[in-house]
């Protein structure tokens, strides 16, 4: 079931001020909002539990922007809106190449950046779980990994993958459609088509199911979409 809670934020600058009244808008908003000046603040406000969304600057003292999204994306795909004061084209080309969902120049425009960050939470759908995924004794997810162990072997998921893996699992056992799933993972790309989520599916089949040509865990409902589901023996 999808949890109708209040979206949490971390918000990560080393700028008092914009902590204080960016952190207010967005609690007008209705977001659950943490703050933190620094990369070291921030890693000990993760430690006690994840964000739906970052928001990140990239000049902080002690662990700078990029270096705390590195790490952050090491350990969990949390969505990352880079919110910095430099406003280069190739340095958002990196940046959204390498670790972030979006990218907002200081000084920021509230309307903007609240339609970029309701954006990315839409695209990403529904939360990503934090516990282990037992589907069978051959399948675990691990999606804030973006992982799965099949079979005892680990394999990594794609950023798309993990994304779609996410939405059905938030709807385990029941029919996500491949309008939904196209949503979910290709949000931006206006040229996209039902063949997207077709090729990876067959592609997710490959890795996560143990005969991927007589699927247990990852099953086609023609004509409608998918479901995922759990099974006692998927040998």
């Amino acid at each position: 079931m999808i949890e109708h809670r209040p979206r949490r934020i971390l918000l990560v600058d080393d700028d008092a001020n914009l902590l204080v009244v960016l952190a207010e808008q967005l609690r007008d908003d209705g977001y659950d909002v943490a703050t933190a000046r620094d990369g070291q603040e921030a890693l000990r406000r993760l430690e006690a539990g994840w964000p739906d969304l970052i928001l990140l600057d990239l000049m902080m003292p002690r662990i700078d922007g990029l270096a705390l999204a590195r790490r952050i994306k090491a350990e969990a795909d949390l969505p990352i809106i880079v919110l910095s004061a430099i406003d280069t084209a190739d340095s958002k080309a990196r940046l959204l190449d390498e670790v972030a969902e979006d990218y907002v120049a200081k000084p920021y425009h509230y309307p903007e950046l609240r339609a970029r960050i309701q954006r990315v939470l839409r695209r990403l759908g529904d939360r990503i779980p934090r516990q282990s995924l037992v589907l069978g004794p051959n399948l675990t997810l691990d999606l804030h990994r973006r992982a799965a162990t099949v079979a005892g072997a680990e394999v990594q998921l794609t950023p798309t993958e993990s994304r779609l893996l996410q939405t059905l699992a938030a709807n385990l056992g029941e029919v996500v459609t491949t309008e939904t799933l196209l949503a979910r993972g290709w949000a931006e790309t206006e040229e996209a088509d039902a063949s997207y989520v077709w090729v990876s599916i067959r592609r997710l089949r490959q890795k996560v199911e143990v005969e991927p040509g007589k699927p247990v865990h990852l099953l086609t409902v023609r004509g409608v979409g998918y479901r995922l589901v759990a099974s006692r023996d998927d040998a």
